[in-house]
This record gives C-alpha cells, structure tokens and sequence, in this order.
C-alpha cells in the first residue's frame, strides 16, 4: 500500500488552472517564472505586555490555535524608557507558515475568517510592498474559528505579509486575485 501524501485543495487548484492562467496572462517562457506563494507570516505585537509578561503567553497559545504551528516570541532590541521597554522584553509573537500549512491557512482566511469580519469591503489593493508581498491587517483576532470568544482573556490584533516570488505588485496581485482574495475595486 502506497503513502498517501495529503495536497491541500489551493496548492492543488494553483496546480491546476492558476499556474496556466498566469502563464497565458504574462506569458511567461519557463515555468520557473511563474509565481507563487512562498510564505505567509503572522504576527502580533503585545504592547501590553511591558506590564505584564503573562500576556505574551497568552497571545501565543492563540497564535498557536490560528496557525496550527508553535510561535516563536520576539524580544526587544534595545530599551525604550519612553515606552517603558528594556532590552530582551518579550513583546511579541510571530510565526512563519510553509508549505502546506501555508495553503491551508489561506484557505481559511479567505473562505472563513474575512467574511466574519464586521463591515468588510474588501482588501486594500494597494497594500503591497513594490517587491510582490502583501501586508494585511487584521483588528481582532476572534474571527478564526479556532478562536474561542468566551475563552480569550484579551482581543488581539494580528498582521498577515503573504511573501510570492512575483518580481512585481501587478504579477502579485493577479496570483492573490487567483486565490480569490477579495479585494476592493
């Protein structure tokens, strides 16, 4: 009996009608050219978390649920006395998603957690970096299902950069378009 190996369903549809759809779009010669999703980072800063370190923790044990993949917590670099930060506080968490995690993650953010969002009119399609990655942020972090509301102690809110290997916003946009990003017109 053969290892079954578990595709998720957007790496399968970029697979299948995406990676043809930019080709003809851009019409790329090789098909190294063609791009795709490289990374997806989160991110959460804790600014309360100069008064209490506790915090921290808190926010991720709830990055952990959203991602489905162990945080690492960030630190200060150097001290603020203005921010009442000294170096090496824990201020923050982040993660990195890849792969399949990363497909999967997408899924769900598109499919699920924006549509929840309270008066959403769509992505900003001017949020991209020059270079093809795409930063969003996100007000509450109660709108992952994983995310029980009668269970967090605090209301975060959360930054998601998508990374492409697209060499220009307009090459990213029309992957991120693909993948049904709902942007604004």
């Amino acid at each position: 009996m053969a290892d079954t190996v578990y595709v998720p369903r957007l790496r399968t549809q970029y697979d299948d009608a995406i990676r043809a759809g930019l080709t003809e779009q851009f019409g790329y010669k090789n098909p190294m050219q063609v791009p795709k999703l490289d990374k997806i980072v989160l991110n959460m800063g804790v600014g309360e978390a100069t008064g209490d370190t506790k915090k921290v923790r808190n926010a991720a044990d709830e990055l952990q649920k959203i991602a489905g993949q162990k945080p690492v917590i960030t630190h200060a670099r150097k001290s603020i006395a203005g921010f009442k930060v000294r170096e090496d506080m824990p201020l923050g968490v982040k993660v990195t998603l890849r792969k399949a995690r990363m497909y999967e993650f997408l899924d769900r953010l598109v499919n699920v957690a924006l549509p929840r969002v309270r008066d959403f009119r769509g992505l900003n399609p001017n949020s991209f970096d020059g270079r093809g990655n795409y930063a969003l942020g996100i007000k509450e972090h109660i709108i992952f299902p994983e995310i029980s509301y009668d269970q967090i102690e605090q209301v975060w809110g959360m930054d998601v950069i998508i990374c492409t290997t697209a060499k220009s916003d307009d090459e990213a946009r029309a992957l991120l378009k693909a993948f049904n990003f709902p942007f604004r017109q």
